[in-house]
């Protein structure tokens, strides 16, 4: 996780700084990262649900949703939810990391706002919007985005960021999936530890779209 969010925060950084080549290798870097992270499932569907419940006292009410590291990359990645700060809040130090998070331009904004500098027609709504608020797809982006991949030979910098973009979100829903099945087979329904509903709670965030005119355009080309 620490590696994942050093480069995604880096990633960020170059795009918002007109430095795509070692943007690219980064946001790269953390797919594989991810791919690496689905594998991890496979160790824990191992599980049983006997052996489970003979461990599951000792976890008490801790949750993955007590991960400061994890809440910054969801943070980044653009899933903004202010309940999400509430978990950090016993640990000023850590609350404060995760709420730069939360106050930051993520990924997807700062790609956005690096193609309205290219002279892409990105209305000003997603451009200089109030980051902390849940994106919404926009007819506007779309095109903007689909005259990259019309012309993908004057746009190839913009274009290979879109794919990079799709990779990133490709790996990342692979794990949401994962993780879902390995908590139903092994829990079933029962509440998750962190007081979520658990499975119910978590089939939600797989229909949880990060870059959702990147996939969009993909119809409509």
């Amino acid at each position: 996780m620490k590696l994942m969010l050093h480069e995604l925060d880096a990633a960020i950084g170059h795009i918002a700084a007109d430095r795509l080549a070692p943007a690219f290798k980064m946001v790269a870097r953390v797919s594989r990262v991810m791919e690496q992270l689905v594998h991890a499932w496979d160790v824990l569907a191992t599980m049983t649900p006997p052996e489970y419940s003979a461990i599951r006292p000792y976890l008490g009410h801790s949750s993955g949703f007590q991960s400061w590291q994890y809440r910054c990359i969801e943070f980044r990645l653009g899933n903004k939810n202010a309940a999400m700060l509430g978990p950090h809040r016993h640990l000023p130090e850590r609350l404060a990391q995760v709420q730069a998070a939360y106050d930051a331009p993520s990924l997807y904004d700062e790609a956005l706002r690096l193609l309205a500098r290219r002279g892409l027609p990105v209305p000003a709504s997603h451009t200089a919007r109030d980051w902390t608020r849940p994106y919404i797809a926009n007819d506007a982006v779309e095109e903007a985005w689909l005259a990259v991949y019309r012309d993908p030979e004057h746009h190839w910098d913009l274009y290979q960021l879109g794919e990079e973009l799709t990779d990133l979100e490709d790996a990342f829903r692979l794990w949401r999936f994962r993780h879902v099945t390995t908590v139903e087979r092994v829990i079933g329904y029962k509440r998750g530890t962190g007081g979520t509903s658990g499975v119910g709670y978590l089939r939600k965030m797989l229909d949880v779209v990060l870059f959702p005119e990147i996939w969009k355009l993909r119809t409509d080309l």
